[in-house]
């Protein structure tokens, strides 16, 4: 019996130096974790149950037979995260440059369908050079495999994707496929098709960094929603945003009973907005003077900076946030804010996460690219996915809700549960200025002055319509609130909105415009 379990051990042992320590210390000295270090941060100390430790590769084309490692270039198994279940894998570079085989998909496939079956989030930590070439079709059927089943998973368990190195070609669109997205600065990076042949086919030269590293893809395509320094900073930052999130669809998220709140913040909130109308602020000053203190976490941060999303907590409790950003285009909407704001609402409301919506619109962005560029069906998703959403949904404008991105904007008419307004907001079809001159173009045409004529018009009509009464008298706001009293309604309204119950109509599935 001691021989034999001196056997396993040696074999636990070789499974554990993965590609081997010169390779280990490879990894290290390009700043990255190994695939074993990497979980070990992020589950819960002495929590990981490793399955499939002792799996090999079946290929013996091109010298694969000679190169056989336990484990095959991914580590696989469940722990828990503060004390919740969680499958995770995580890629390990150091073998065969962490390429993905027919066994290595396997072996994620395996813990997928566990993850289902549980209804358990699953973690993917990677760090691939993609299909292993020797392998030819058999590995790209093991990435369509993984693909089918984050489709089948999408909106039942959250999957959450950290990129902690490459992940190029066919391996890009499991994370895509996934809810979120992390990326590490200066180490990782994604792009269907590398530097080389983009420099073949099209002539440009463009570095990995800058085609698809963790920068690129928070700014320019969205891809990426978190991006941190190092490995240790993202693990300890996907830890902390499960803290927001439920273990699957008919879950809530963990409700923390010890929160705090700085009273003294009611005091300054009127404060916030500026005596100009058409002056800028942040809207993130709002958004905090009504959380709990702290707790706001900002997906998506360099993308579409003219709206802000996240998720954060009232009263212990999470909720996503969507808020147009005055500082940003004066927080219109257009088509990247459109899908930004869009997909997070969706995941919200997929995973049982009330919506709180604070709305400064002026409408959506004019312009040739963005008509020619779908700005209508863009737009059209975020109204679908508010319009969709059944969860509890609160709205409070506080300063512009102008024409179709009023409506757009979690509106009472496309099924917001309470719409509140400051005094200070102005809901109506368009800015006073323009409204007049459409409205009293002939008697400023005439006047002897056309521009003191346009300015009396201007503030008529902002008298008339630029108010919330307006709204309130039909009751498409169901109050105007002063600011200071923002968050005890929000509060309480979505106490009172705890059990609600809504069903969409029977059908296979929706048709959102893509």
């Amino acid at each position: 019996m001691e021989d034999i379990n001196k056997k396993l051990i040696e074999k636990r042992e070789e499974a554990l130096l993965g590609g081997g320590q010169a390779r280990i210390d490879s990894q290290h000295k390009k700043g990255k974790l190994t695939a074993r270090e990497r979980i070990t941060l992020l589950l819960d100390e002495n929590s990981f149950q490793e399955m499939g430790m002792f799996v090999e590769h079946r290929s013996q084309d091109f010298g694969l037979d000679k190169q056989k490692y336990p484990g095959d270039g991914v580590v696989t198994g469940y722990g828990t995260i503060h004390g919740r279940p969680i499958y995770v894998f995580s890629q390990d570079f150091t073998v065969l440059g962490g390429s993905l085989s027919e066994t290595y998909a396997e072996k994620i496939c395996k813990i997928m369908d566990l993850a289902m079956k549980s209804q358990t989030p699953i973690i993917g930590l990677n760090d691939s050079g993609g299909a292993r070439i020797q392998e030819g079709v058999v590995s790209l059927a093991g990435y369509a495999d993984i693909f089918y089943r984050n489709t089948k998973a999408s909106g039942v368990i959250p999957q959450l994707s950290v990129i902690m190195g490459p992940c190029a070609g066919g391996a890009v669109y499991s994370p895509a496929l996934t809810d979120f997205v992390f990326m590490v600065e200066d180490t990782s990076y994604m792009f269907v098709t590398g530097p080389n042949v983009v420099k073949t086919v099209t002539h440009e030269e463009v570095t990995s960094e800058d085609l698809g590293g963790a920068k690129a893809h928070a700014e320019k395509s969205g891809v990426n929603h978190f991006t941190s320094p190092n490995d240790v900073t993202v693990l300890k930052e996907v830890r902390d945003l499960m803290t927001y999130l439920p273990q699957n669809w008919q879950s809530l998220a963990p409700h923390k009973k010890n929160f705090k709140f700085d009273s003294k913040k009611l005091e300054t909130i009127s404060s916030i907005l500026p005596e100009n109308n058409n002056m800028p602020y942040d809207i993130r000053e709002v958004i905090d003077q009504v959380i709990d203190d702290e707790s706001f976490r900002e997906v998506h941060k360099d993308f579409a900076t003219n709206i802000v999303v996240g998720f954060a907590r009232i009263e212990g409790r999470t909720i996503g946030v969507v808020a147009n950003q005055p500082i940003s285009l004066a927080g219109v909407l257009d088509i990247d804010s459109s899908r930004k704001g869009a997909r997070f609402v969706r995941f919200c409301d997929a995973f049982n996460i009330p919506l709180l919506t604070f709305e400064d619109v002026p409408g959506f962005l004019p312009g040739t690219d963005q008509e020619w560029n779908g700005i209508i069906a863009h737009g059209a998703k975020l109204l679908y996915a508010f319009s969709e959403a059944t969860v509890p949904r609160v709205t409070v404008i506080t300063r512009k809700a102008y024409g179709g991105a009023f409506d757009v904007m979690n509106s009472k008419n496309i099924g917001a549960d309470f719409n509140f307004a400051w005094p200070t907001a102005e809901i109506a079809v368009m800015g006073a200025k323009g409204a007049a001159e459409i409205i009293f173009r002939r008697e400023i045409a005439a006047a002897a002055d056309p521009v003191a004529k346009l300015t009396e018009k201007e503030a008529e009509y902002a008298e008339m319509f630029a108010n919330p009464y307006r709204a309130a008298e039909r009751g498409i706001i169901d109050d105007v609130i002063k600011p200071s009293e923002t968050r005890s309604r929000v509060a309480n309204a979505f106490k009172i909105l705890e059990n609600k119950k809504e069903e969409l109509p029977m059908k296979k599935h929706g048709n959102i415009p893509m």
